[in-house]
């Protein structure tokens, strides 16, 4: 069970933040849940700003990885439970760069590796990571994901 496997990892979900504008922060069709862009809001740590100058390549994998766990906090919310899913098959890495900082793969692998460590194999996945001049509220990271649902 995925929350036994959080309890042994020692990760505790954030609470779910509320999207910043007109839209849910996921929909289900049929059995894929599509998670609109999350960022690194909720947890304990606070991060702002480009990777690259205000952060370091190691704050921006953190950030990226207290994405994912922002993630996994409004699908628990939106499926009642991980359990429901069957497998990662998409995300899409958003980080707001300083200009010539080109490891945005890097970054994004806080995420990736987050949903590996929570399920395994079918937590391995598709992904784009791409830098981008600006990102909502000066947040570094931006994600989004897909993930194909148990029938």
């Amino acid at each position: 069970m995925i929350a036994e496997r959080l309890v042994e990892l020692g990760i505790e979900l954030p609470p779910v933040f509320p999207p910043a504008g007109n839209y849910l922060g996921c929909v289900v069709v049929d059995d894929v849940a599509h998670v609109g862009g999350h960022g690194p809001i909720g947890g304990p740590e606070r991060f702002v700003g480009k990777v690259g100058t205000d952060l370091t390549l190691a704050d921006g994998y953190r950030a990226a990885r207290a994405t994912g766990l922002s993630i996994l906090a409004t699908l628990a919310a939106v499926l009642g439970d991980l359990d429901r899913i069957e497998r990662i098959v998409k995300v899409f890495g958003m980080v707001n760069v300083a200009p010539g900082f080109n490891r945005t793969p890097a970054v994004i692998d806080g995420c990736s590796d987050l949903l590996v460590e929570v399920f395994g194999e079918a937590g391995r996945h598709t992904r784009s990571a791409v830098g981008m001049a600006e990102l909502p509220f000066d947040i570094p990271v931006e994600i989004e994901l897909i993930a194909r649902l148990r029938t």
